[in-house]
């Protein structure tokens, strides 16, 4: 027996009023951003008492705290799933870049301005260690011949990283690796930021070609 026929009418119903709830608040993050966001106004639109919607969540907290768990879990999955079909650094890039085009609202709750007076319980920083561990992956040198003696500009970032690492957790990534995974999520999320804003409309230029352009530098 599958655990949805397990629950029960009550647990059912509670669960789609949840999903309701959190379809208006991507309404409203949509409408006027994460700050904006509103449990009376959700309620007022579901036909519901302000009492009544914090029976399901308690505050305005734990709602956001749904939702980033929510968007940062499919992220992940979408990194896993892409990594787990053999992509590369490149690859790892474009799913990104097609998830965050997929939902913008979804992409800037997690990497956009922070919500004043929120801060994200830990569990929320264990999903997105999994995206940089993949990244991680993705970065560690293929096999073969060593490569030549990096320039010192390059040298002196490794080796600073080499000794600030907290970043990334207990991954063993080398220096090499941990400097090439941050210069892709730096690089790519700032590219994917200023599109998402829409700060390249106008300029007469694909954004598209921009982020390729980003990624062949950065897997070269």
């Amino acid at each position: 027996m599958t655990a949805a026929a397990k629950e029960t009418p009550r647990e059912r119903y509670r669960a789609q009023l949840r999903a309701e709830i959190k379809e208006r608040a991507w309404e409203q993050i949509a409408a006027a951003g994460a700050p904006g966001l509103s449990l009376n106004a959700i309620a007022k639109q579901m036909g519901m008492s302000g009492p009544a919607l914090y029976r399901y969540f308690a505050n305005r907290d734990e709602l956001i705290t749904e939702l980033i768990r929510d968007a940062y879990r499919g992220l992940a999955d979408t990194i896993r799933t892409a990594a787990a079909s053999g992509a590369d650094l490149a690859g790892l890039g474009h799913a990104l870049r097609a998830w965050a085009l997929d939902d913008p609202q979804r992409y800037f709750l997690i990497y956009g301005t922070p919500v004043p007076g929120y801060h994200a319980p830990d569990d929320i920083t264990a999903i997105a260690s999994e995206i940089m561990d993949a990244l991680l992956d993705a970065a560690q040198p293929a096999a073969g011949p060593a490569p030549a003696p990096a320039p010192a500009e390059v040298a002196r970032l490794e080796s600073h990283l080499a000794g600030h690492r907290e970043w990334a957790g207990d991954h063993p990534a080398s220096p090499a690796a941990l400097r090439r995974a941050l210069h892709f999520w730096t690089r790519l999320h700032g590219v994917l930021s200023l599109e998402l804003a829409g700060h390249f409309t106008g300029m007469g230029f694909d954004p598209g070609e921009l982020y390729e352009n980003e990624l062949r530098h950065l897997t070269r």
